[in-house]
């Protein structure tokens, strides 16, 4: 089985394109050991949540979307951007819905997703 492409980056670092929707990528001023440590977190969170889902357990799947949620807020995908000009945030956007239309129409072949 083939590795699947990387996804696409817009040209400002900012976001990733994924079937066309744009995501918040982690903040680049993070220390590389701290930006371990936090994705360490959200992948032991998103375990107890799987975790919690089978067991049919709402308090353990809510404590655990609560760690999923801190740990994506720290490591600067979610929360306030951590750019600094002004720019909107378009997480979760079509990327042919946004100011990078004409980028991802080219980078992508034209394809939407």
């Amino acid at each position: 089985m083939a590795d699947a492409p990387a996804p696409l980056v817009t040209p400002d670092g900012r976001y990733l394109v994924v079937r066309g929707r744009l995501w918040r990528r982690t903040d680049p001023s993070l220390p590389e050991q701290r930006r371990a440590e936090l994705v360490h977190e959200l992948m032991e969170a998103r375990r107890a949540k799987k975790s919690a889902l089978a067991d049919d357990d709402p308090q353990a799947r809510e404590a655990a979307r609560a760690r999923v949620d801190a740990a994506k807020t720290a490591l600067g995908e979610r929360g306030p951007v951590w750019w600094d000009d002004d720019a909107p945030d378009e997480t979760r956007r079509m990327a042919e819905n946004t100011r990078y239309a004409d980028w991802f129409a080219e980078a992508s072949g034209g394809e939407a997703g």
